[in-house]
């Protein structure tokens, strides 16, 4: 029996970038078409029969109603304002209100310029493919997905919601093992301006700061090391700003690359300012001159040809989603 599916997206209440979760409401409908439900709507004085409710179609409808439950479930998936309807020529259609939270894989390696989408699989339990299939390109239904125009979630902007179906391995559904899956997809972009102006703006401009004892008196070197060691401070410090924005995973990210090389460039800068002492000592005033002039150089160009390096494999190489 194939089985018209459409999805209205309501609401993106939370994204938990951690747990890999994401909590969702909207409104589910299905259509089918059983002629055992026909009825001839002179004999009946109706030209249409609604259900309402767990018990009314539960109890009251003597016929087949699909069960549809969410495959990547997350300790919530709610179900209300059930309504039935029935149409004389036997076409039913079936309207239930969704609240749950759905795994899904999340890909922070560009963050925080990074593309998200969003999956919620739904399954008609206990049927396989050669006897309930879901469709998309429905009659019932001119688009297979929709957003409510009131939709808003902090810092994401919503792209596109789409529904497909696919087959996916479910031993339990039935001779062949494979059950038709309906596949709810919200494509989610990053708005990256918040840790832009909070991290990486303030970092780049204390890095570049840093650059300052490039330019101060080789004798002054307690002075130097201490300018170096203030930007040493300031990048631990993002450090930690970042770990308590950020969930706990094992891979690196965009962010993490352009925080790791601030640190290593200032922490450079404590062994050129250590050099130039060592040549000042010594009596080469000219090498530490010389190490100086080419820092003021080196140092920017190493830096910014790192951070385009990483931005270009992130936007290139690495895919948008997973």
């Amino acid at each position: 029996m194939p089985v018209g599916a459409s999805f209205h997206l309501r609401g993106i209440n939370n994204i938990d970038e951690e747990l890999e979760t994401f909590e969702f409401d909207g409104v589910l409908t299905l259509s089918w078409r059983d002629a055992r439900q026909a009825f001839d709507p002179q004999k009946l004085g109706l030209d249409e029969k609604i259900y309402q409710g767990d018990y009314q179609v539960n109890q009251l409808f003597d016929g087949w109603s699909p069960q549809v439950v969410l495959v990547n479930e997350s300790g919530l998936f709610e179900t209300h304002g059930l309504v039935l309807r029935v149409r004389p020529d036997g076409l039913l259609t079936l309207m239930q209100a969704v609240n749950a939270t759905a795994e899904t894989n999340l890909d922070l390696r560009r963050y925080p310029f990074d593309r998200q989408r969003l999956d919620a699989l739904f399954e008609i339990l206990g049927f396989d493919e050669t006897e309930v299939v879901f469709e998309t390109e429905s009659p019932a239904f001119p688009a297979s997905a929709s957003l409510d125009p009131s939709v808003r979630m902090p810092q994401w902007e919503i792209s596109q919601v789409r529904a497909t179906t696919s087959d996916r391995s479910a031993p339990y559904a039935g001779a062949t093992g494979k059950a038709s899956t309906l596949v709810v997809s919200v494509e989610m972009k990053r708005e990256p301006l918040f840790m832009v102006r909070l991290v990486v703006l303030p970092l780049i401009l204390m890095v570049m700061l840093s650059w300052s004892v490039f330019w101060m008196e080789r004798s002054s070197v307690g002075d130097r090391i201490s300018v170096s060691f203030i930007g040493i401070l300031t990048a631990v410090a993002y450090q930690m700003v970042v770990s308590q924005i950020m969930p706990q995973i094992s891979y690196v990210t965009l962010i993490n690359g352009i925080l790791n090389l601030s640190f290593v460039l200032m922490c450079s800068t404590v062994v050129i300012n250590l050099v130039v002492g060592a040549y000042d000592k010594a009596g080469k005033i000219a090498m530490g001159d010389l190490i100086d002039r080419r820092c003021r150089l080196i140092f920017p160009l190493t830096y910014f040809g790192a951070i385009l390096l990483m931005v270009t494999y992130a936007f290139l190489f690495l895919p948008e989603t997973r």
